[in-house]
């Protein structure tokens, strides 16, 4: 069962996911102008999960950002990263999709682990209560 925590979590992470997936396709976009493909969606996302750290620790989490938080963070995409990377690939390269739109159809199959992920990262569990 979801407390109402969970679930607001839930949504505003969603809302952040939206509002980050926008700002890396247009970074992805402006930087495909410049860059081979695969550069382009490297260092879009590495613009996006900027953004979504600082987001998500302030408005998901409600936590202060802090350095061993924002080291670990990236770890809370890897997954996301390998599989949107392979994905980009495969579309492009094998399947012959536009460059153009491959990253928006990749980048739909890790959301749901993400929030997993991350909600343990920049919210770590309390130390066990001492046993009386």
């Amino acid at each position: 069962m979801r407390t109402p925590l969970v679930s607001r979590q839930m949504l505003t992470f969603a809302v952040i996911g939206v509002v980050n997936t926008g700002t890396y396709y247009a970074a992805y976009l402006l930087l495909l102008a410049r860059f081979p493909y695969l550069l382009a969606h490297i260092l879009a996302t590495a613009l996006s999960l900027t953004g979504s750290f600082f987001l998500n620790a302030r408005f998901t989490y409600r936590t202060r950002p802090t350095l061993r938080k924002f080291i670990l963070f990236p770890l809370t995409n890897a997954a996301n990263f390998l599989s949107t990377t392979v994905g980009v690939y495969v579309l492009v390269d094998l399947l012959h999709f536009s460059s153009r739109f491959a990253p928006l159809l990749a980048s739909l199959a890790a959301i749901p682990v993400t929030f997993v992920v991350s909600r343990r990262i920049m919210l770590p569990k309390a130390a066990p209560a001492p046993i009386a």
